[in-house]
């Protein structure tokens, strides 16, 4: 079987009902989310469906570039093929995510042929079945949205930004109790300095979080080490790398408990499925990032995590833009809080090619806002100390005489 075209699919999608974030400022999903998409089309009649990210926009062009390279490759060489995209991306130095992000959407269309071709699921090409459901978290920036995802049925929360986080955190777990895992995302705008993030670490400590998720900048190795010496928690990271030379010194140096590679643009399900070996073998847990990404990548996630034996836990925004399940033809089956695995011959999921056709590409990068300390939004710093900061860690907001 033989690639005969690629197609591209780019769209501008809606904002989620909310984020961990929403309470304290505007999420740059709001008004920036692109999603993006491949199909390839083969000369045996098949047509295989992949997404990609790091970028959207960039990685759109990227595919355009990278195209006649394919066409006429053999579909089932998934390894050679992606050893090739690696080798013509080399001119263009380190591509990061954009890189990755192309050749995670072609791998992922690869996978998804390869696995109808011969009539079984993608988790079977993985592996097989280690689990037939997966678990998976939404965001709550609020008690209130915390108590109306629980009564969902969904098991684990996740509360994110640094406005108020000791407190919110706090609050949620007094509301929904020690059975409902509890995850804190600290990413910025603005990046915390290393003295910041353990402080709060260790005052979020006694609500025995799931995982704290990237207290500290990715590239800033001292602060990784810092936390994992200083607080009492499981770390998560990795959302925002590319390849597995970029996670190795996280493995390596027992800076994370929990690997979050981006389904979208971590490389595809190849690199995955090395990553999570790599994982394996230092005792680390994998939870796929997904909440930028659209419909496609959570249905290659939820192979993935089917498939592999250190698979944790799947993220999910909800409730989503109504668009999304517009998108794609097909739908995810959830009930008690996991995600059932499609066993239907491939990923199990189509796009909507005119649905997405009538979303164009308006906008595809925004700020988020809310996070930085007070009258210093306009500076749009990466990393900020926060003031005052007394208060950043009391478990009860304050307020003044």
């Amino acid at each position: 079987m033989k690639i005969k075209a690629i197609h591209r699919h780019l769209m501008q999608a809606g904002s989620p009902g909310h984020t961990g974030w929403s309470s304290t400022g505007k999420s740059a999903l709001a008004t920036g989310r692109n999603w993006f998409f491949v199909t390839i089309e083969t000369d045996a009649g098949l047509m295989g469906t992949g997404e990609g990210s790091g970028w959207p926009r960039v990685v759109a062009a990227a595919i355009e570039d990278l195209a006649p390279l394919l066409i006429g490759e053999t579909v089932r060489d998934v390894e050679r093929l992606g050893q090739k995209i690696r080798v013509a991306l080399m001119a263009h130095g380190q591509t990061g995510v954009v890189g990755m992000g192309a050749l995670a959407a072609i791998d992922m269309a690869l996978w998804d042929l390869n696995a109808q071709a011969l009539g079984v699921p993608v988790s079977a090409l993985l592996g097989g079945t280690m689990r037939a459901a997966v678990p998976y978290y939404v965001h709550a920036a609020n008690v209130e949205q915390a108590h109306a995802a629980v009564a969902s049925g969904v098991r684990g929360l996740k509360v994110g930004g640094t406005k108020d986080i000791v407190a919110r955190a706090h609050a949620i777990r007094a509301a929904v109790g020690p059975e409902i895992d509890m995850m804190v995302d600290l990413h910025g705008p603005p990046w915390l300095t290393p003295s910041d993030a353990v402080a709060i670490g260790r005052e979020l400590e006694p609500l025995r979080l799931l995982f704290l998720e990237e207290a500290v900048a990715p590239d800033d190795l001292r602060g990784w080490k810092l936390l994992r010496d200083k607080v009492a928690l499981p770390l998560a990271g990795g959302e925002r790398l590319a390849t597995l030379a970029e996670m190795r010194p996280f493995l390596e140096s027992g800076l994370l408990d929990v690997v979050q590679p981006d389904t979208g643009r971590f490389g595809g399900l190849t690199q995955m499925k090395k990553l999570a070996a790599m994982a394996e073998a230092c005792s680390v847990m994998v939870a796929p990032h997904s909440g930028s990404l659209g419909p496609v990548a959570e249905f290659a996630a939820a192979h993935l995590l089917c498939a592999i034996p250190n698979g944790l836990v799947m993220e999910r925004l909800a409730p989503e833009w109504e668009g999304r399940a517009a998108t794609i033809q097909g739908a995810l089956q959830v009930q008690d809080g996991c995600i059932t695995v499609p066993t239907s011959p491939g990923l199990g999921v189509r796009i909507d090619q005119a649905f997405v056709a009538s979303h164009p590409s308006v906008c595809n990068i925004a700020i988020a806002t809310g996070g930085w300390n007070p009258g210093t939004d306009a500076e749009t710093v990466f990393i900020q100390a926060r003031r005052p900061r007394a208060s950043q860690f009391l478990t009860t907001p304050t307020t003044t005489p």
